[in-house]
């Protein structure tokens, strides 16, 4: 009954970290909370095991952490195994003692065989799981509150994004750089139509359109499974570069390999800013197994050899 009643202290103190970074972000633990906890966790694996980016412990407890304060019974799990074996972070099990302990807690399903090898739960709290570290870190990572900019829209726009926000995870695409994309290019428009032909959400020409077999722009869900699929592909042949990829969805890929980077045109420029302004990251993991690195990072990294 002790372990129960301290590990809702726990959780409470996650709850006050979280709502100091956004107020309603947490209180509510709304279906868009658990896409971001998949997410990250997802993200964490990434970083963790060197899957599609550079291996980096460190990032891959930093996003555990953000994870668990979502309320990821995973992301515990998998924070509790780095602190027990001291990897990414100082070797601490007492802070794996409550990492299992919680996870136990959320029903995680392994978490009892873990925490028996730990030693007994005492309260120990990792630093990130803190209030004060939750503010600062959150503060940190992002100014922009997702759940305002959502309650401004319209209707008919908060229809686009909880479609945007359920789709990116299948395709492996953090939803903050989806919805950065589709504001970006439509404002979240099923119906708009450039001058160059782009259509829909996404804004896919009729050549995308047809290279990630959508057969209707105008239909929200298979034009913004084509963008993101897309996104997907970029992200992967130019190796997890956010800035990169994002020149390549504005100008095509043939433009950014042409230029050997973000090409000088003005248009690709303000939109490459734009989109690092609501998604302000330089990397995002990527599926090496979608399609080959461009012709000119292979190139690059030979020659920095």
């Amino acid at each position: 009954m002790k372990r129960v009643t301290r590990l809702r202290k726990v959780f409470s103190v996650l709850l006050l970290g979280a709502c100091l970074a956004g107020n309603a972000r947490v209180a509510c633990a709304n279906p868009q909370e658990l896409v971001d906890a998949s997410v990250l966790v997802a993200q964490a694996l990434a970083y963790e095991h060197g899957e599609g980016v550079p291996r980096d412990p460190e990032r891959a407890a930093e996003l555990y952490c953000d994870a668990v304060r979502l309320g990821s019974s995973e992301a515990m799990y998998s924070l509790g195994w780095m602190y027990a074996n001291g990897r990414g972070v100082a070797r601490d099990d007492a802070y794996a003692a409550t990492l299992f302990d919680m996870a136990v807690f959320s029903g995680h399903a392994e978490a009892a065989k873990a925490r028996r090898l730990v030693g007994d739960y005492s309260g120990s709290v990792p630093e990130c799981l803190k209030a004060r570290a939750v503010e600062r870190s959150f503060a940190a990572r992002d100014t922009w509150d997702t759940q305002k900019y959502l309650a401004s829209l319209p209707d008919h726009k908060k229809r686009m994004v909880e479609l945007i926000t359920t789709l990116a995870p299948r395709f492996s695409i953090e939803p903050r750089l989806a919805l950065a994309i589709a504001t970006t290019e439509s404002n979240f428009d099923a119906t708009a139509t450039s001058p160059k032909n782009a259509m829909g959400v996404m804004q896919l020409i009729p050549e995308t359109a047809s290279r990630f077999n959508v057969k209707d722009s105008f239909d929200p869900v298979q034009n913004i499974k084509g963008g993101l699929a897309y996104l997907r592909w970029l992200l992967a042949y130019y190796q997890g570069n956010v800035a990169l990829a994002v020149a390549g969805y504005n100008a095509g890929e043939g433009a950014v390999d042409r230029y050997r980077g973000v090409p000088p045109y003005k248009e690709t420029q303000n939109y490459v800013k734009r989109i690092l302004a609501f998604f302000p990251r330089t990397e995002h993991p990527f599926d090496a197994h979608v399609v080959s690195a461009s012709p000119f990072l292979q190139t690059f990294k030979a020659v920095s050899r």
